[in-house]
């Protein structure tokens, strides 16, 4: 990253600037670096947007069939090995 370095910010080399910046800086600083990379932020499209929903529904249901298998799965082998009291 090759910023100004007068400013307190990374030099050409990766090493921080001698000179430190104050707090009001340092902040101001965090606040255009947080909107430099909520501009390289793309939207999906609509169609996107309705595939990756699919996609991570899908996801929960398969894992949720999972879980429910697995579970009784082990509960069954628990009454096998305790016993069920009657």
């Amino acid at each position: 990253m090759v910023d100004d370095a007068s400013r307190g910010e990374l030099a050409a080399n990766g090493a921080v600037a001698a000179k430190k910046m104050n707090v009001f800086a340092r902040i101001a600083l965090f606040f255009r670096q947080v909107i430099a990379e909520l501009r390289k932020v793309v939207t999906p499209t609509r169609s996107e947007l309705i595939k990756f929903t699919a996609v991570v529904l899908g996801f929960v249901v398969v894992m949720m069939a999972l879980v429910f298998g697995l579970d009784t799965l082990f509960l069954a082998m628990a009454n096998v090995v305790f016993g069920v009291p009657s």
